[in-house]
């Protein structure tokens, strides 16, 4: 199975923890064979907010960067470019409906390359009932889910 991850899930590779996600989570998923992607716009939003907090005082900037690099060249993480054609036109399509363009990527990444989508982000939860949302992922890919942590635990039980 291949999971396309959010970015809150990377979070705790920089030291951040997110209630109610291990921070073993990426881990654990390697673990049980699942195929993980991540397209590469996510490494910016974990370097802003990463940046967020070491100006807070909260984090320190080498925490970042190991946490950052690490996930770069773990190769049991694939990465997906944002100027992936078929996934840059999926999102510019995906923009008319949806108001954040990184998330237009994220999703259009997991349209195109994945099976379900692992996101907290509520505005992508509301598409699962949206008959736009499921009309325009038919002629993508028609069986993609889009979850919660807490969703794909229940259903994975193991994890």
């Amino acid at each position: 199975m291949k999971i396309l991850l959010d970015t809150t899930y990377l979070l705790p590779l920089i030291g951040i923890s997110v209630e109610g996600i291990p921070d073993d989570m990426l881990l654990r998923l390697i673990n049980r064979r699942y195929k993980i992607y991540i397209n590469y716009i996510a490494l910016f939003e974990l370097s802003a907010k990463g940046a967020k907090y070491i100006a807070q005082g909260k984090l320190m900037p080498d925490r970042v960067l190991r946490g950052i690099n690490a996930l770069i060249h773990d190769e049991r993480v694939k990465k997906i470019e944002p100027t992936d054609t078929d996934v840059l036109m999926t999102a510019f399509r995906l923009r008319t409906k949806i108001r954040d363009f990184i998330d237009c990527l994220i999703l259009s990444t997991a349209l195109h390359y994945c099976d379900i989508l692992l996101t907290e982000d509520e505005e992508l939860h509301k598409l699962r009932d949206s008959t736009w949302f499921n009309e325009f992922k038919e002629g993508i890919n028609p069986d993609i889910r889009v979850m919660s942590y807490t969703e794909f635990a229940k259903r994975h039980t193991r994890l």
